[in-house]
């Protein structure tokens, strides 16, 4: 298994849409091994998507199950993610590992229902709340080119320099 380079602002491939996958071959089992390997390598890695690494496939991971005391549905392969439902709004801290040198406050929903493809090709769904729904919204967010720099409560008063990274 091999660990991705991840791309940093203001690279403008994270500002590029991804595109579904069609196609659950080899060639897709060894990228998402590969990107799992990536994340699992990175500080404070909960999640990536495949924009993050420069491939453009509508890809994520998320997985806080390393988070004492979080409710969560363990390691979810995201293929070709769609979010159902929205529920209750909150402001929260975020980071990414594209934006090392900096977190921000970010509104997002407290609950959310989803749809998507497992690596095998199943369609699987998720209900998803608090952390967990934080994340797997940010890590969806990368696939339509966005980042939480995007989302930012207010730029001059909720972005902040991070202090270190862990």
């Amino acid at each position: 298994m091999a660990i991705f380079d991840i791309l940093k602002y203001p690279d403008e491939a994270l500002k590029q849409i991804s595109e579904p996958v069609e196609s659950f071959d080899d060639d897709l089992q060894a990228f998402l091994a590969n990107l799992e390997e990536t994340m699992r390598a990175g500080p404070g890695g909960v999640g990536i998507a495949a924009a993050q690494v420069g491939s453009l496939s509508r890809i994520a991971i998320v997985d806080v199950s390393s988070k004492p005391k979080i409710k969560h549905n363990g390691c979810m392969i995201l293929i070709n993610p769609e979010i159902k439902t929205w529920d209750g709004m909150k402001i929260g801290r975020e980071g990414c590992m594209s934006v090392p040198d900096y977190t921000g406050n970010v509104i997002r929903a407290e609950k959310i229902t989803l749809q998507a493809y497992n690596a095998q090709g199943d369609r699987v769904d998720y209900e998803c709340e608090g952390y967990e729904a934080r994340a797997v919204q940010h890590e969806l967010d990368h696939l339509d080119g966005m980042l939480f720099l995007d989302r930012l409560v207010s730029r001059r008063t909720d972005l902040f320099k991070r202090k270190n990274y862990k």
